[in-house]
């Protein structure tokens, strides 16, 4: 297929979308009712307007910080001093869902946050992983640009967002890895000599550390999969993409019953090292995505900043394309000034992707002029100082 240079739609996936957004003292926003169209949303208004705020606030209809991975502590609008709140009316394969989530009313007695919380049709969730039974929210945002040239955390954060995405179990498993390397890192620090102690953690850290390095093998199998299914001269061109680590690396020849004791032995005989180092050394938390562009067969941290551009959005709407494949529901999209760094050929392109992927996206910029041409595919609305209104 050429000209917008898409592979084929995902078939069957309906449309998940947002009907109604509710927002008290969420960032600029004292309070806010919109209601919105399927399909194409699109926001313009000058910077600092309260654009990005609004994807924001979606963006924590999912697991995680949200889009700018804020404290929750500077969400809430200045001033407001008693939290923020979310409500959402979801539609989509699933039925019709009420999805409220915040810190109003939640905090302690010395007037911190205590966590937010999420209610599902009025009844408290057990944890933010609820949600993803409802929808999959995903993003590109500016903050994103430098994803190549930056630090490997910030590569290893994306890849596993898009685990998330695809499977929910993910999060939880990420956390518990955390939890179990402080404990571990907090005994190599204190000098401490205890085996069965430091037995059970690594136990712990080599279950749950290759079952986070098997799923992200797993979500770059596929994801190379989606890319092989654009055509080559795609105005978002193809990626090649692979992990390296050491646990990724060893699942390639390994079974996950032998990489998970090979982790867990290696991790028992390297306490010397990480405690000379003073934290631990091998793991999930130090692998890296790499991935060059294929047409110029180069790294993509050697590419220019459009080329950059246009591999992440490339990979960002395959992942897109991938999670309505697998879980039979197109994602929300998230497009923050999206069309700014894209030429007119890219974002024609992109408006005809977003059509095929039948999503409900979100896109922001400064120019309306930028979205012209979805006028009468999209709904427009402007935002100034807190406002939205028809535009």
């Amino acid at each position: 297929m050429t000209g917008t240079g898409t592979a084929e739609p995902p078939r069957g996936a309906a449309q998940t979308r947002i009907e109604r957004l509710l927002l008290t003292d969420f960032r600029n926003y004292e309070s806010l009712a919109l209601d919105f169209n399927a399909g194409a949303v699109v926001l313009t208004g000058e910077n600092g307007a309260g654009k990005t705020n609004l994807l924001e606030a979606i963006s924590f209809l999912t697991p995680g910080r949200g889009l700018r991975r804020a404290t929750l502590d500077d969400v809430p609008r200045s001033g407001a001093g008693s939290g923020f709140a979310i409500h959402a009316r979801v539609a989509g394969a699933f039925g019709e869902v009420e999805i409220g989530t915040g810190t109003l009313g939640e905090r302690n007695a010395n007037g911190d946050s205590v966590g937010r919380k999420v209610r599902i049709n009025g009844a408290t969730a057990r944890s933010a992983d609820e949600m993803l039974e409802w929808l999959r929210v995903i993003w590109l945002v500016p903050a994103m640009d430098a994803l190549f040239t930056g630090a490997a955390g910030d590569r290893r954060r994306f890849i596993d967002r898009l685990v998330l995405a695809i499977d929910p179990a993910h999060g939880r498993r990420a956390l518990d890895y955390e939890k179990a390397m402080r404990g571990r890192n907090r005994l190599l620090s204190e000098q401490a000599r205890d085996d069965q102690w430091f037995d059970a953690i690594e136990t712990q850290m080599a279950e749950t550390g290759t079952a986070i390095a098997a799923a992200r093998v797993e979500i770059v199998r596929l994801l190379a999969a989606m890319v092989e299914r654009l055509p080559g001269d795609s105005p978002f061109p193809q990626a090649d993409i692979a992990l390296a680590g050491t646990l990724e690396e060893a699942l390639t020849q390994q079974p996950a019953i032998e990489v998970e004791e090979g982790f867990r032995r290696s991790l028992s005989q390297n306490r010397f090292r990480d405690r000379a180092a003073g934290r631990t050394l091998e793991g999930p938390h130090r692998s890296d995505l790499l991935v060059r562009h294929r047409p110029k067969d180069m790294p993509a941290g050697q590419c220019s900043t459009g080329e950059q551009k246009a591999l992440l959005t490339g990979l960002v709407l395959s992942h897109a394309r991938l999670v309505a494949e697998l879980s039979g529901s197109a994602p929300i999209l998230l497009l923050d000034e999206i069309a700014a760094h894209l030429d007119a050929g890219r974002r024609a392109a992109l408006f005809s992707i977003l059509d095929e992927l039948n999503c409900q996206a979100f896109m922001t910029g400064t120019d309306a002029a930028l979205f012209s041409a979805l006028e009468g595919r999209a709904q427009f609305l402007s935002v100034s100082a807190g406002m939205v209104t028809a535009g």
